[in-house]
């Protein structure tokens, strides 16, 4: 497993207590997986959420060991960019791959993987709100934006975060078969193969999943005009519909409520202002169609797990490195 700073803590704990909890499910003392957990030098390193990790090898260390490498992960977080940077990761990665029988990536760790060549013509997937920016940066890799998680040969990619762990439960089943991983799946409270794609997460890609014409019209209406007053009595007037059945409706065709989806396409709205104007919190919030402030600061805590503030802050930056670095691939 690849860590570098300000990698998420997810993206490296999830899969790997997936793939030990089948350890729970075969004879004793059958080890499921030997993990090494590698950064650009032995010791602690830092994520994310403040937690440190202990990396037990080196880049040097791990290429120095004649052992051939059964699967290469490479995890994601907000410090993929400045990874990108990193001659000695991108370098390490690029020989370790050569010698793994499987390459993985981690949400954000396909970028990581594209920098290095390893997904030219090849297709993939990332979290979906970083998927513009490996589709730009990367063209040649071919992006399945919904996916959960992408097998293509012995390299595999997976959407945001949790998606990792979803991966890491196939890897299982590859390996140890599909009792085991059901087992697992059972373990760690997981569905064996999760509802819906990526889109659910994704205002804009659920609305373009919509087939229903008039559902897909209130919330093209809902994406074009977040600062409206989107009741459902004023949704289902435009849908033509009788509030009860526009609701049903509206449930069957997208799995969220109006009011949820409304409150994920504000949220989207305003992390637009966020990252591309400096005009205040409280106006931003009133743009996206949030009340106030607080109700704009308790809705990115649900959907983003940050305050609005500290978003802006987190990946303002990023996402203009992100198109600054260079224009494409090395």
């Amino acid at each position: 497993m690849v860590v570098y700073d300000d990698a998420h803590v997810l993206d490296v704990v999830g899969p790997l207590e997936v793939m030990n909890g089948a350890a729970f499910f075969l004879p004793d003392e059958t080890k499921p997986y030997s993990v090494s957990v590698v950064a650009a030098k032995a010791g602690s390193v830092k994520t994310t959420s403040s937690l440190a990790l202990i990396a037990d090898q080196s880049y040097a260390d791990a290429l120095a060991d004649p052992e051939p490498i059964d699967t290469l992960i490479v995890s994601g977080g907000v410090g993929t960019m400045a990874a990108l940077k990193d001659n000695e990761l991108l370098a390490f990665v690029q020989k370790a791959a050569a010698r793994s029988r499987r390459i993985v990536s981690i949400c954000t760790g396909a970028l990581i993987l594209a920098e290095v060549g390893l997904l030219e013509g090849k297709r993939a997937s990332t979290h979906w709100f970083w998927s513009p920016i490996l589709e730009k940066r990367y063209p040649q890799v071919k992006i399945e934006s919904d996916a959960i998680y992408v097998q293509d040969g012995n390299i595999w990619t997976s959407a945001g975060i949790t998606a990792g762990m979803d991966l890491a439960l196939a890897l299982v089943e590859e390996d140890w078969g599909h009792d085991i991983a059901l087992n697992v799946a059972r373990l760690n409270v997981m569905y064996m193969i999760r509802p819906g794609g990526q889109s659910q997460f994704s205002a804009h890609l659920v609305a373009e999943k919509a087939e229903d014409p008039a559902i897909h019209d209130v919330m093209q209406y809902i994406l074009k005009t977040p600062s409206d007053p989107l009741t459902v009595t004023a949704l289902a007037a435009r849908a033509g519909l009788s509030e009860r059945t526009f609701a049903r409706r509206f449930k069957e065709e997208t799995g969220l409520t109006p009011a949820a989806y409304v409150e994920t396409s504000r949220v989207q709205a305003a992390r637009v202002h966020l990252e591309t104007t400096s005009d205040g919190i409280e106006q931003i919030a009133l743009q996206a169609g949030f009340q106030n402030a607080e109700r704009m600061r308790r809705a990115f805590q649900r959907h983003v797990g940050v305050s609005a503030s500290e978003y802006r802050e987190r990946f303002q930056k990023t996402l203009v490195e992100a198109d600054n670095i260079r224009d494409g691939p090395a």
